[in-house]
């Protein structure tokens, strides 16, 4: 089974389980692998009526399956991830003597991977997306960009890179006519300029706001439009630089799932580097992570990759207990040590220990638990320890 067929099957799979408000959002992540036109104007005359006729779940459901099955029916050729878009070698950025200083760092990254970049606060985290961005300029070390579309200078260079810092600037007009003057450098005739601006219109839940002005807009749907307006260009590399700060939990969760669907394209995808001090939602979606700590990069592993040289199991607990209550449940755990920071327990065991034997035990022992998560793998442990 093909990318393609799998990511449909998954969209038919949401619609059957009357999931409508995600597998709407992958349905039009289906139209638009297919680059065809005429399956955009499908999915922007039902959007149109789907904002009409918000409670006809139903009659949406049934039309929304129509165009999948066309979408079904257009081939669509896997892209080739395995050569890194940007490779960094020992890249270093010193400010001075005795003042901050990044690196050495050594990445590469690929296309259709998301990259959590996270941190706490005065650590490089901007910097390192402002030197990937060709804003700073780095003092010692290698960076090479492998970009499908040729660039002989750095201006070509960064119209296939985008870099969005938190702070966005303002623009005049409506969102609309921004979007649509964004493609108007690209020689598109004006009616395909239309379709692939509606298209991304809807894909970002802008449908209803698309006449508004920036003043008209909260930060949320500005950023929204921010990425919109990035992802018309088809970029090969996106940097975003604190793109959740001004949104609600639901709205980070939603951004970040499109992100992460919209990346990993089939056919275009694209690198994506995030910065943020969401760090579980980050980390949710990121397929690495990448810790600074000092400006240098703490670690270099695939979330999933098998933690080597770690001796714990390690616990983050929310719960309404005493200290020594804890450790009296906990001694036949191995527990090693139980560490209070005034708001969270964080509870280290033998690596032997097995997470769910935690979660049994507090449950034994009807503890009134808020939250817990395992953080042995997480970037948590660093902001803890």
């Amino acid at each position: 089974m093909t990318r393609a067929e799998v990511r449909i099957k998954e969209v038919i799979t949401f619609f059957e389980n009357k999931d409508t408000f995600l597998g709407y959002r992958k349905l039009m992540d289906c139209a638009i692998d297919t680059q065809n036109l005429d399956v955009y104007n499908d999915v922007i005359e039902l959007t149109d009526w789907k904002e009409k006729f918000p409670d006809e779940e139903d009659e949406l459901i049934k039309r929304s399956l129509q165009i999948l099955n066309r979408i079904s029916k257009i081939p669509i050729d896997d892209y080739n991830t395995e050569t890194p878009v940007i490779s960094g070698s020992n890249l270093i950025k010193s400010y001075g003597f005795n003042r901050f200083k990044l690196g050495p760092i050594s990445i590469n990254i690929h296309k259709g991977d998301v990259y959590g970049l996270v941190g706490e606060n005065g650590n490089g985290k901007t910097t390192l997306l402002r030197i990937l961005a060709k804003e700073l300029k780095h003092n010692e070390g290698d960076l090479k960009f492998n970009f499908d579309k040729e660039f002989n200078n750095d201006y070509d260079l960064r119209s296939n890179l985008v870099y969005i810092p938190q702070r966005t600037q303002k623009w005049y007009g409506s969102l609309k006519d921004n979007l649509k003057f964004v493609l108007s450098n690209y020689g598109l005739s004006p009616q395909e300029n239309e379709t692939r601006v509606l298209m991304m219109i809807a894909r970002f839940g802008l449908w209803n706001y698309k006449h508004l002005k920036w003043n008209e807009l909260s930060s949320g749907y500005k950023m929204r439009f921010e990425l919109a307006r990035t992802l018309l260009r088809q970029p090969e590399l996106l940097l975003l630089d604190e793109p959740l700060a001004n949104l609600d939990v639901l709205a980070q969760q939603v951004i970040l799932e499109d992100l992460k669907s919209i990346c990993n394209s089939i056919n275009n995808p694209i690198a994506l580097i995030l910065s943020s001090q969401q760090l579980y939602e980050v980390e949710k979606v990121s397929d690495k992570v990448i810790y600074l700590k000092n400006g240098l990069y703490k670690e270099n592993e695939d979330k999933n990759t098998v933690v080597n040289a770690k001796s714990h199991l390690i616990v983050e607990i929310d719960c309404h207990c005493e200290r020594e209550k804890l450790k009296q449940i906990f001694a036949d755990l191995s527990l090693e040590k139980l560490i209070f920071n005034g708001g969270i327990f964080i509870a280290y065991f033998s690596i032997e220990t097995a997470f769910p034997l935690v979660l049994e035990t507090l449950g034994k022992h009807k503890i009134d638990v808020t939250y817990t998560r395992n953080i042995t793998q997480s970037t948590r442990r660093f902001f803890v320890s």
